[in-house]
């Protein structure tokens, strides 16, 4: 019988979104994720031509990773969405804002970057595509002198009850000193620590908490005080703050190795 040809390994190239082009490649992405995948709405989802947008996108900087070995139209894999302060201020504000309160941040009077719809292809997870959007990141974070990374990360559903064991040892284990701590608004905000430290099976609870909020705790990360319920996007997310100058740095190498 004869096997399938091995598919050839990605050649990964990762930049900021330079045309109109680049921004509708980043939304189709974005659609693919998380409004075929996860199941997400609201009222500037495109479904003709299968766009996740909204009207924070022409204030942000937008951050690619191709592979160029797939067909020209299809190369952007994954996508990181960055929004600095002075875009914010066009903007009105920035995302969380809509969530968490984020006066913290504010008080703090340190250079902030709020990071989101952070995205891969679901042919590249688990891999090394996520080590090429960080390494990029760090090389933006750095250009800009960016002191302060946060936004908000999503377990997938709104089914709290269900969410209750990670959402637990989140709180528990990783909340937010007051200078970082954010807190979620009402009326979707919701309190993380329903089940107390000692009732929680910590390895099953951590096992069920997404990758890429691991990925930020595992750099020195810490989730903001309670969680917000989006119904629009059919997740729960928690903010997350990290303070760079107290980065875990073993970690951050691991993200950074392929710098010069």
């Amino acid at each position: 019988m004869t096997r399938p040809m091995p598919r050839p390994a990605p050649r990964f190239t990762c930049r900021l979104a330079e045309t109109a082009d680049d921004l509708v490649a980043a939304q189709r992405l974005r659609y693919s994720v998380f409004v075929r995948e996860l199941g997400a709405g609201g009222p500037l989802v495109d479904h003709v031509t299968k766009r996740e947008a909204d009207r924070f996108d022409p204030f942000c900087d937008h951050l690619l990773l191709f592979d160029d070995l797939r067909p020209e139209d299809d190369r952007v894999v994954g996508v990181y969405r960055l929004l600095r302060e002075d875009g914010a201020r066009d903007a009105g504000g920035f995302y969380s804002e809509g969530e968490y309160d984020l006066a913290p941040l504010f008080e703090g009077r340190r250079r902030l970057l709020e990071l989101g719809r952070s995205c891969l292809h679901r042919d590249y997870r688990g891999g090394m595509a996520m080590m090429h959007l960080w390494a990029a990141l760090s090389d933006y974070v750095q250009d800009h002198g960016i002191e302060v990374l946060f936004g908000t990360a999503s377990f997938h559903g709104t089914d709290t009850a269900a969410l209750a064991a990670p959402l637990s040892v989140l709180h528990h284990r990783h909340l937010a000193p007051e200078p970082l701590r954010v807190r979620a608004r009402p009326p979707n905000g919701i309190a993380m620590d329903v089940i107390t430290e000692a009732a929680i099976d910590r390895a099953a609870a951590m096992r069920a908490v997404p990758a890429l909020i691991k990925a930020y705790l595992r750099l020195g990360g810490f989730v903001g005080l309670g969680a917000w319920v989006d119904l629009a996007f059919n997740t729960t997310d928690v903010c997350l703050v990290l303070d760079t100058a107290n980065m875990n740095l073993r970690q951050r190498d691991l993200y950074t190795r392929d710098r010069p």
